[in-house]
């Protein structure tokens, strides 16, 4: 079994989450007493947060960069960056090291894929939502995507932000992204991205009448794909 190496907390109530995950897969296809071998790097969200509103991603990918330097150094065998919109430093990520990445949006687009599915709508950050590096990167791989109106990705954005980082699972802005998931399908979307790891906190299935792709559970049983493959 090959070492995952996790940057988390970003926010740490995902990461959580992938952990929970990770062990729970290594658990279920092994038997036993067996759980995965992994390393956690966890940064301060708080300061991702301040160069991601200061426009300074060089500075974050350094950062980032560094932890998975030492994740490496500790005996990781590849990285897992615990994030949908972080992806965007990827570049400095993987100059820093030796070691493979796992792309959260290849492993999300491969789910896509295998579900015939080929238009689909995000929700994420405001940052994934509008900018290119993920978008692109599901596009490159055949799928159209759609985004909510600017309104409605602000809103998106602040429920992450402001609720779902710090475990704050409101009832009403269920009931607001459920409206927006069906706008996005009434706009011709067959399935939506849940494109940032804390959105399937609030989100369920029954929230939406057409597939959900929950990047967080792809993203950490594809890690787990890689961990045990011969």
């Amino acid at each position: 079994m090959k070492t995952i190496g996790l940057i988390g907390g970003m926010s740490w109530e995902s990461t959580a989450e992938y952990y929970k995950i990770v062990n729970e897969e290594v658990k279920h296809r092994l038997g036993g007493l067996h759980s995965a071998k992994c390393l956690l790097y966890s940064v301060d969200f708080e300061e991702i947060e301040r160069y991601q509103a200061e426009d300074r991603w060089a500075e974050a990918g350094s950062l980032l960069g560094d932890a998975a330097h030492s994740l490496e150094r500790a005996g990781a065998d590849f990285i897992v960056i615990c994030t949908n919109t972080m992806h965007k430093v990827m570049e400095y990520i993987e100059e820093k090291i030796d070691i493979p990445t796992l792309h959260i949006a290849d492993a999300t687009a491969n789910q896509i894929n295998k579900s015939n599915i080929g238009t689909i709508g995000l929700l994420g950050t405001k940052y994934t939502m509008e900018q290119n590096f993920y978008k692109s990167r599901l596009e490159s791989n055949g799928i159209k995507v759609l985004t909510p109106n600017p309104l409605e990705r602000e809103m998106v954005n602040k429920v992450i932000y402001e609720e779902l980082c710090v475990g704050n699972i409101q009832q009403s802005s269920r009931e607001y992204y459920r409206q927006v998931i069906k706008n996005l399908v009434d706009a011709g979307a067959e399935g939506i991205v849940l494109g940032c790891t804390e959105i399937g906190l609030l989100v369920k299935p029954e929230d939406s009448e057409v597939p959900l792709f929950d990047t967080t559970v792809i993203h950490a049983v594809e890690s787990v794909n890689l961990a045990l493959e011969s």
